[in-house]
């Protein structure tokens, strides 16, 4: 296995440092898996991660976990993590079924989310549009509130874990790796809100359906040029 070049810790409090180094270490090895520069069936060792990207072990560890939850890698008996293959095919069978489940939530959450929580959820999404800066923990923390939020009020709380679920395999791809999604995306988050407000079931639907269907496109067309 090829190993990452050093990167410099960064500084700021504690908690913060750990967090940046978790997302550092994530995104240097996510990176190399959907490159497939870290060959499938690779042993990814905690110690000579942390070696390699001179950082503690404990971030490495925070990636490796959420690079296993989100099903790049997977864990033999006795522990041992290895490279799953990357299927392009999973990861969009994987978003058809995040869009039925999700057309069927806010069908559901129609005329069931109070107007003050869709005003709040929109005030957050307008006020990231503005913002001079923005990073993609920032974007997924927004987008996530807007699904949850059609999600839970579907009334179905195992539907609202599956989509929950199924988002946190495709997180992949973030504002970081698809930025010509970012302010698209949010503009559809609008629209949809905007239906929901009206209490118009079927074009809530149909913007959720093309809201997914667009993420699926921009994906696809990101791993072609990988």
């Amino acid at each position: 296995m090829s190993n990452p070049a050093p990167r410099t810790p960064v500084a700021g409090p504690l908690e913060e440092r750990e967090e940046s180094l978790s997302q550092m270490a994530y995104n240097d090895l996510l990176d190399r898996l959907i490159k497939r520069e870290i060959p499938i069936g690779s042993v990814l060792q905690e110690r000579r991660l942390a070696e390699a990207l001179a950082i503690s072990r404990t971030p490495v560890r925070d990636a490796l976990n959420r690079l296993e939850s989100e099903g790049f890698i997977t864990r033999k008996p006795g522990g041992m993590l290895i490279v799953k293959e990357f299927s392009t095919r999973e990861l969009i069978e994987t978003l058809h079924v995040r869009q039925v489940l999700e057309m069927e939530g806010v069908r559901l959450a129609t005329g069931r989310i109070p107007p003050a929580e869709l005003d709040e959820v929109e005030a957050a999404i307008r006020a990231l549009l503005g913002a001079d800066e923005r990073s993609a923990e920032q974007d997924w923390e927004v987008d996530s509130r807007f699904h949850r939020m059609i999600a839970e009020k579907s009334g179905n709380a195992v539907l609202a874990k599956h989509i929950q679920d199924l988002r946190v395999k495709t997180h992949m791809f973030n504002m970081d790796r698809v930025p010509e999604r970012f302010e698209i995306g949010h503009r559809e988050h609008l629209a949809i809100i905007e239906a929901l407000r009206r209490g118009d079931r079927d074009a809530a639907r149909a913007g959720i359906q093309a809201h997914i269907e667009n993420v699926k496109l921009s994906i696809i067309e990101k791993l072609r040029t990988i």
